[in-house]
């Protein structure tokens, strides 16, 4: 916590180095402790200083910078305190302002960078790098479901698994893609468990969705689809749906705006009606 005496030198000479944030809070208010983690964390990720000043400990500071209610979030860049934001933004629109203020996020830019290594193929470049990842960013929602699809295309469902199990489930952002993820590990089941080969009529159909799974699992994901979409084509009644279903998990995993979501969903609405 920075106090009236500390002021100066604690935010507005370094300012003239890097941006600060100052949160104005109160340990009564509600809001405050839920902004607390949010600002905490992009701390980690952005070069800025953060700032906490309690207005209770500090009534005259807030005065002098007209601090009427918390939080109260301003920025100050060169020595000047400026309008940040009152109340609780959503993250995105947080990092929306940093990015304003000319900062880059240093998890973005290794995000960035694993998917450079990833593409390679190599497998000990991108083993090293994810372990990289995982112990600068151990929390982060994006890292561990980064893991789950790196150790879910390698074949190990398992370790994949409990990365998705420590991604909390208030994350909104990311949640239809690790619901996409657990429908992955369900084409591995599926890889898994024996074929019934007494059922002659779905043989051809059985081999189609196998082959899909097997598909997605690796990262062709235009495979996958184009192997689903023959299961829908094929037989609506296999497994109670399971080609649509299949479909619907590469959506997730893709995202709404991939062309391959936007062109697949078309085909999959002129195979059902």
């Amino acid at each position: 916590m920075v106090t009236q005496a500390e002021f100066e030198a604690a935010v507005l000479v370094p300012s003239f180095q890097q941006p600060v944030l100052v949160d104005f809070y109160a340990t009564w208010c509600g809001p405050c402790q839920i902004l607390k983690p949010i600002l905490e964390n992009l701390a980690k990720e952005y070069d800025f200083i953060l700032a906490k000043v309690d207005i209770d400990q500090n009534p005259d500071l807030a005065n002098t910078y007209g601090v009427e209610g918390v939080p109260d979030v301003r920025i100050v860049s060169q020595g000047q305190v400026q309008e940040g934001f009152v109340g609780v933004l959503p993250e995105a629109q947080i990092r929306e302002m940093l990015a304003k203020l000319g900062l880059q996020s240093s998890l973005d830019q290794a995000l960035a960078t694993f998917e450079l290594i990833r593409a390679t193929q190599d497998a000990d470049q991108i083993q090293a790098a994810l372990t990289t990842l995982l112990t600068q960013h151990p929390e982060n929602p994006q890292v561990l479901l980064l893991a789950a699809q790196t150790y879910l295309q390698r074949g190990e469902a398992d370790v994949a698994g409990q990365y998705l199990d420590l991604i909390p489930s208030t994350d909104r952002g990311i949640a239809s893609q690790v619901e996409g993820l657990r429908g992955l590990l369900d084409f591995s089941a599926a890889i898994a468990a024996p074929i019934d080969h007494t059922d002659i009529d779905h043989t051809d159909i059985e081999q189609l969705f196998l082959r899909g799974c097997q598909a997605a699992l690796a990262g062709s994901y235009e495979a996958a689809l184009e192997q689903f979409l023959g299961v829908v084509q094929g037989d609506r009644q296999y497994r109670q749906d399971g080609g649509r279903k299949a479909m619907v998990t590469m959506f997730k995993v893709l995202g709404d705006t991939h062309p391959l979501t936007v062109t697949y969903r078309k085909q999959l609405m002129q195979a059902l009606y």
